[in-house]
């Protein structure tokens, strides 16, 4: 079983979620609380999984995203939102987010990306994803060299490319002609040597370096 906090100021947010998640079969939604109990719920419960509103009134996400980073095993955590209006989704997946989901979601989509979560170590669409590079991640400056791209095989590279554009790693195995146990490990040798936690900082470090300067153009 996939056990999920949810974290959200509004109640109706809350009580859907957990009506869509708690139907599926593998997935167990333990709490759903708001952010001043975000930590505590998660030190009490340890979830696999929380789905963390990042605009909150009380104690918003990202305050939360700090706390529960420096926790020895934080659980995988996707922030929620509304993304056309959010100015926090960067500062978000810098804490370490493993992606996000729209508000919106539809309710089977919901249910395949908190399987995600747990599968691939984030939810990266393709949609989104490149919304996020031609919009948020372009305010960055210059790209800034990066040391341990260089560390990374031309295979290893051209793997962190397709993840980088959300590609799952049954679809990279398909694209390359890979079996998924391959991209597997080459996907976990990138995270491994970029010093990274998840795909999204992957993805970010690929950024950075201006390796995906032609994404979403």
């Amino acid at each position: 079983m996939i056990r999920v906090l949810i974290v959200d100021d509004e109640a109706l947010i809350r009580s859907g979620f957990t009506h869509i998640l708690s139907a599926a079969p593998d997935i167990e939604v333990v709490d759903a609380v708001s952010g001043a109990d975000a930590v505590d719920r998660v030190l009490t419960l340890r979830p696999d999984v929380v789905l963390l509103d990042i605009r909150m009134p009380d104690v918003d996400g990202l305050t939360v995203l700090k706390r529960l980073r420096n926790l020895s095993h934080p659980p995988v955590t996707a922030a929620l939102t509304t993304f056309d209006t959010d100015e926090y989704v960067y500062a978000a997946l810098r804490l370490g987010a493993a992606g996000f989901l729209l508000k919106d979601t539809e309710p089977e989509h919901l249910v395949y990306q908190v399987r995600a979560l747990i599968t691939e170590g984030a939810v990266l669409s393709a949609k989104v994803t490149q919304a996020v590079v031609a919009g948020y991640l372009d305010r960055s400056d210059e790209a800034r060299p990066n040391p341990r791209i260089e560390r990374l095989t031309e295979r290893e590279r051209q793997i962190l490319l397709l993840l980088s554009e959300g590609k799952s790693n049954g679809e990279i195995s398909a694209e390359l002609f890979l079996g998924l146990g391959t991209v597997k490990d080459h996907v976990s040798s990138i995270l491994t040597k970029l010093q990274v936690s998840n795909r999204v900082q992957a993805a970010l470090a690929a950024h950075d370096a201006g390796l995906l300067k032609d994404v979403g153009e």
